[in-house]
This record gives structure tokens, sequence and C-alpha cells, in this order.
């Protein structure tokens, strides 16, 4: 999911400097969300891993 958000990121980079705002905003959007979402569940993982005792993998 990470790696997804920063593939949208610079597909937003790219078309921001070509111009093309339109595609750029909403690249940056949906780059925002995936990372939104990839913080989320990081969170969540820990809290549950924290909680039930297990040893976090190097």
């Amino acid at each position: 999911m990470l790696r997804w958000a920063f593939v949208f990121a610079a597909v937003a980079l790219i078309a921001g400097a070509l111009g093309f705002s339109g595609l750029a905003g909403e690249a940056t959007d949906v780059a925002k969300l995936l990372f939104g979402l990839f913080l989320v569940v990081f969170v969540v993982m820990v809290a549950l891993a924290v909680m039930t005792g297990q040893r976090l993998r190097r």
C-alpha cells in the first residue's frame, strides 16, 4: 500500500511539472488517501502486537 502511495505521489509530481493540474490534483488526493490508510493499518498492527505480547519482526 505504501508503494502505491509513492507511485501516485510520483505521478502527481510529474503531472504537475508537465502542467496537467487536474491529473496532478487527483493523483495527490489518491496518494494522501493511500498513505493515510497505510498509517492507520500500521498503527493498528503495532497496537495489536503490543497487546498480544508478540515481538515485532525486523
